[in-house]
């Protein structure tokens, strides 16, 4: 009888033992995967991309940052190879400086010359390359690099740049992949995005309009001051006339004045005379 007791007893303690165990394995596995997915996620989005100060409009010119923040606990970046695409070559690249670094444009031949605002370009820039002189990136840090690129192609939605970062350890990481609609890159390109073109982008027609109603105010305003001038010159001639009509006039007042004058006291004289004559 105390046999069973003590089994049937000993049962449900094992059962509670693995239930346990199993728990306490789940919440390992769970805590693993929610660091993995942290992990992954700070890879996905810590790399060297590219965004517009502004925007970046089809067949117009754009400033963009090439942003690049530093991967590595133990190691700096000291330097950035940015690769032009050849496929929509750009006649306009111009990096602004940057403290700290030195920067090197690389141009190549073009195997189609391209016509920019009547000009024949034979070359044009193919890379960009930064070196740290005296400043780095370091670990939890970004650098962002500017540079002016046009004419920006007007038939295709984006530009993709394929860049090298490269650390103080000589470890070099290829952002060279390009985004593929559905599938993500482990190490993606940076991709410029292009808006539509603006009706007014650099040398479109949006200027030629420009400057015509420009030039058709300055003529409404020309046209409206030599009224005003006009307008004044004629009030000014009316208030001169009115001016020497209203000085004959007070003239002529006088004059009549003074003769009436005149004759009056010529005859006051001759009544005077003619009651000394009756007298006498």
């Amino acid at each position: 009888m105390s046999l069973s007791r003590r089994t049937s007893s000993s049962a449900p303690a094992s059962r509670r033992t693995s239930s346990v165990g199993v728990s306490r394995a789940a919440t390992v596995l769970a805590g693993a995967g929610a660091l993995s997915v942290l992990l992954l996620s700070g890879t996905a989005f810590a790399h060297v991309s590219v965004q517009p100060q502004g925007e970046a409009a089809k067949g117009g010119y754009a400033t963009v940052n090439f942003k690049v923040p530093n991967e590595r606990d133990t190691a700096s970046t000291v330097k950035l190879e940015v690769n032009l695409p050849t496929e929509h070559p750009l006649a306009s690249v111009l990096p602004q400086p940057v403290p700290g670094w030195t920067v090197q444009v690389t141009k190549s031949k073009l195997a189609k010359p391209l016509e920019v605002h009547g000009n024949k370009i034979t070359e044009a820039v193919s890379k960009i390359t930064w070196t740290a002189a005296g400043s780095k990136i370091g670990p939890g840090q970004f650098q962002q690099f500017p540079v002016s690129l046009g004419q920006l192609p007007e038939n295709a939605d984006q530009v993709v740049f394929k860049a090298l970062q490269t650390y103080d350890n000589k470890e070099v990481v290829r952002w060279i992949e390009v985004p593929q609609e559905g599938k993500e890159a482990a190490l993606p390109a940076p991709v410029l995005e292009l808006t539509a073109a603006a009706e007014g982008h650099h040398g479109g027609t949006g200027d030629a309009k420009n400057e015509k109603t420009e030039q058709t105010e300055q003529t409404d305003k020309s046209d409206k001051t030599a009224k005003d001038a006009h307008h004044d010159k004629g009030s000014t001639a009316g208030s001169e006339s009115k001016t020497a009509s209203g000085d004959d006039s007070d003239g002529t007042a006088r004059v009549l004045a003074v003769i009436g004058i005149v004759v009056g006291a010529a005859g006051v004289a001759f009544g005077v005379l003619a009651g000394r004559r009756r007298v006498a």
